[in-house]
């Protein structure tokens, strides 16, 4: 697939209203691949452009599961195959002396699925980002919001995409080169 000319377009508003009712705008003119910027957390926004649901969740599951079945059959492996020893007449695979060790694991590969999985969801760390090439960005971290959408979205023209964007009164629309 051949690479855009462009990463896509970028409007800059004033106010957390402002972003969040053109992130509502652009969603409902059939806008996928977009993305908003600000310099706090503003919850809305993220579902009004299509953010509603994380795999992070699943991730920890099967990082909790891969543990504590782990933890379990590293104990059962230990006990009854590689190195049985009875003591005082219990059976070698013994469970609930196993509980602890099992319970840990799970909680130790929940957490780093946890830390990895939301690295990997994520793309971090991403040292480079195409919306730093644009100058006006820098705003985004004091008091500025921007809204992207990429020229890789299936609705993405570039005449229509800028037309629409300036419908919405940005301060500024700016082009995001690659």
């Amino acid at each position: 697939m051949k690479r855009p000319p462009i990463f896509g377009l970028m409007a800059e508003f004033e106010s957390p209203t402002e972003l969040l009712l053109a992130s509502r705008k652009a969603y409902a003119e059939g806008y996928r691949r977009l993305d908003a910027y600000s310099p706090f957390p503003i919850e809305e926004v993220g579902e009004a452009i299509g953010h509603h649901h994380s795999r992070v969740p699943l991730v920890v599951l099967v990082g909790g599961l891969l543990g504590g079945i782990g933890g379990y059959l590293m104990q059962y492996w230990i006990s009854a195959l590689n190195y049985p020893i009875n003591v005082g007449g219990r059976p070698l695979n013994s469970w609930p002396a196993f509980i602890v060790v099992t319970f840990e694991m799970t909680i130790l590969g929940g957490a780093l699925f946890a830390v990895f999985g939301m690295l990997a969801l994520n793309r971090l760390p991403m040292p480079y980002h195409p919306v730093f090439n644009v100058e006006r960005f820098a705003f985004a971290s004091k008091d500025r919001f921007f809204l992207c959408i990429q020229a890789n979205d299936p609705r993405f023209d570039r005449a229509q995409t800028e037309k629409f964007l300036q419908s919405l009164n940005p301060k500024q629309v700016s082009e995001v080169p690659h």
